[in-house]
C-alpha cells in the first residue's frame, strides 16, 4: 500500500519499495512516530518538488575504505541502505567502511536499517542530522542549535542482534508535534519554555516565543546529550562540508554510516563471545522494584516485530487518516484493518 502510493505520487518503483519497507519496518518495531506516520508528509514533499522520486547520488569524495556521495535531495531509506551496503563492501575489503551523504532527504527509522549489516555479522553505526532545524539548544542556552540528532549502534550476537537507537535529546520532533496536535502533554518536563522553565507541555515548541527540547541528561545532566550532539553533527555536516553554516534547503538529513567487519579485528567467533557474555550478564541482572526485567536495547522491539508478523501491523490512529486523502487524491485504495 504504501508503495503503490509513493509510486503514484510519481516516484520511481524502486525507490519506492525502499521507502515503503523502512517506513513498514519502523512500525513493525514500535517507532511509531517515524513509520508509516511519515508517508503522508512524504508525499507532501514529492508534491512540492523537495523530494526528488528518480534519479541517483553523486559521488563528491571517494577512497578505498570511505566515500562522500551527495544524495541530490533523493528519498532518505533509500540513499541510506545503498549506504548501509556500500559501506558492508568496503568493510568486508578493508575492516571497516564509512559512507557520509550529504542533501539527503530524511531518513525515518534508524532502527529500520541496522539489520543490513548484523545479519551479515557486521557492526554498524549511523547518524543524521538535519541542517533545515533546530529545535534543541546546547545544554545552559535558550536558543535551539541542533535536531534530536539520533545515533543507532548494530551490534551481531548469537541469538537477537543489539539494536541501540537513542537521540541526543530526551524526546523528538515527531513526538512532540503527535502530544501537541492530540492536545497532551508529555511523560516528564523535557522541554524547556522561552524563558528557561522545564516543562512537559508541547505547545511551548509552537507558539512564539518558541521554547526547546532538552538535550539527554535533562536539566541536571544535559551535558551529556549536548556533547552527544556535538559528536553526531561532527560525523554527520562537518565531515559532509555541508551542513548549517550553509543556506537551508528544505527537510533533510546528513548521514553517517560506518559497518566493522570483526573478522579484521579479534575474529567474529570471539567477538560473538563477548557480545553474548554481556548481553546475558545484562538479561540475568537482578531487576530494580517496580521492574519486570532487565532488556537489551532493541529486545522489546524485535518481540513486537515478531508478534506483528504473525497478528498485523498495529497503526497509530492517526495514521490512517493522514493518508485517506492522499489515497483518494492518487487513486490509491487503502490497505483494510484485518
Amino acid at each position: 500500500m504504501a508503495a503503490a502510493l509513493l509510486r503514484a505520487a510519481g516516484m520511481q518503483a524502486a525507490h519506492a519499495k525502499d521507502v515503503a519497507e523502512i517506513l513498514v519496518e519502523g512500525d513493525l518495531l514500535g517507532h511509531t512516530t517515524h513509520g508509516l506516520a511519515l508517508l503522508a508528509p512524504y508525499l507532501a514533499e514529492i508534491e512540492s518538488g523537495s523530494l526528488r522520486t528518480a534519479g541517483s547520488y553523486r559521488v563528491v569524495n571517494e577512497r578505498g575504505a570511505s566515500a562522500l556521495w551527495d544524495g541530490e535531495r533523493l528519498p532518505g531509506p533509500w540513499l541510506t541502505l545503498r549506504a548501509v551496503d556500500d559501506a558492508a563492501e568496503r568493510a568486508l575489503r578493508y575492516g571497516t567502511g564509512t559512507v557520509v551523504i550529504r542533501r539527503s532527504h530524511h531518513i525515518a527509522c534508524l532502527a529500520a536499517y541496522l539489520p543490513r549489516a548484523t545479519d551479515r555479522m557486521l557492526v554498524v553505526l549511523l547518524s543524521c542530522s538535519d541542517p533545515n532545524s533546530a529545535s534543541v539548544a546546547p545544554h545552559g542556552g535558550l536558543q535551539p542549535v541542533f535536531t534530536p540528532d539520533p545515533l543507532a549502534f548494530g551490534v551481531p550476537t548469537g541469538g537477537d542482534p543489539l539494536l541501540v537507537d537513542l537521540s541526543a535529546s530526551l524526546t523528538t520532533n515527531g513526538m512532540t508535534a503527535r502530544m501537541h496536535k492530540q492536545g497532551k502533554r508529555l511523560p516528564h518536563p523535557w522541554l524547556l519554555d522561552a524563558t528557561g522553565q522545564a516543562t512537559d507541555d508541547p505547545a511551548v515548541l509552537f507558539t512564539e516565543p518558541r521554547g526547546t527540547i532538552l538535550p539527554t541528561g535533562g536539566v541536571d545532566a544535559g551535558h551529556k546529550g549536548y556533547a552527544l550532539a556535538l559528536v553526531v553533527e561532527m560525523l554527520t555536516g562537518a565531515l559532509a562540508g555541508l551542513g548549517r553554516a550553509d543556506p537551508k534547503e528544505g527537510w533533510g538529513a546528513t548521514v553517517f554510516v560506518q559497518v566493522w567487519d570483526p573478522e579484521a579485528f579479534g575474529g567474529v567467533e570471539p567477538f560473538v563471545r563477548q557480545a553474548d557474555w554481556l548481553a546475558a550478564a545484562c538479561r540475568s541482572n537482578p531487576p530494580r522494584p517496580g521492574v519486570e526485567a532487565v532488556r537489551l536495547p532493541g529486545q522489546r522491539g524485535l518481540a513486537l516485530k515478531r508478534e506483528q508478523m504473525r497478528s498485523g501491523v498495529a497503526l497509530h490512529g492517526d495514521i490512517y487518516p493522514s493518508l485517506a486523502p492522499w489515497a483518494q487524491k492518487l487513486g490509491v485504495e487503502l490497505a483494510a484493518p484485518m
